[in-house]
């Protein structure tokens, strides 16, 4: 049984068997209790780490826009917690975001969509520059403010589980636009706002 996943499908059946092929692969017995379920578990699993998949990048369209007469300074939404899937290594990497934006012509977005958003970028496969880039990419095709700000820390399991073997190393990327690269005054209240709020 295949499940639509907009313009992807996810197919069960192809899942659950390589699951068995991968766990034969390692020398693990796919018939022993504790694996009976897994190849199931483990597309359940998948289908909502990797529920992004189900729209094209550009295609987030869970918000809604209000005006207000006067434009804030800065919107800021801090301390996002998310969870992604590294596409170098499938291991996950995970932690927070902070994300912000100047208001242009009024033009503000329910601040529970930001979190969404955050959500959005990152359930695929990918990269932590990518879910950066990404949400500042979306919250100015949404909004076309005066500048958007997005600073985002996480831990790696291909760093931590793997390779050079090093816990609680936190890897911070950033992206700045508009008036957050032009305006040093404002890109540094919103680093100090964010500032020992990110890990």
């Amino acid at each position: 049984m295949n499940i639509r996943w907009g313009r992807r499908n996810l197919n069960r059946e192809k899942i659950k068997q390589a699951v068995r092929d991968l766990l034969e692969a390692i020398g693990e017995d796919t018939q022993r209790e504790g694996l009976l379920e897994t190849p199931e578990r483990v597309t359940k699993a998948y289908a909502e780490i990797f529920s992004g998949l189900n729209h094209q990048p550009e295609d987030f369209t869970d918000y809604k826009i209000f005006h207000v007469e006067d434009d804030p300074e800065m919107v800021i939404v801090q301390r996002i917690p998310f969870y992604s899937v590294c596409e170098h290594h499938l291991l996950p990497f995970f932690g927070y975001a902070n994300v912000a934006y100047v208001p242009k012509d009024g033009r503000v977005i329910g601040i529970s969509k930001i979190p969404r958003l955050v959500e959005f970028a990152s359930k695929r496969p990918g990269m932590q520059e990518k879910v950066t880039a990404q949400i500042a990419s979306e919250l100015t095709r949404i909004l076309e403010p005066n500048g958007v700000a997005v600073s985002i820390s996480a831990r790696h399991m291909c760093m931590e589980m793997r390779g050079i073997n090093r816990t609680n190393l936190f890897t911070y990327t950033s992206k700045f636009t508009g008036r957050f690269k032009t305006d040093a005054e404002l890109k540094q209240d919103f680093l100090r706002q964010t500032e020992n709020k990110i890990v």
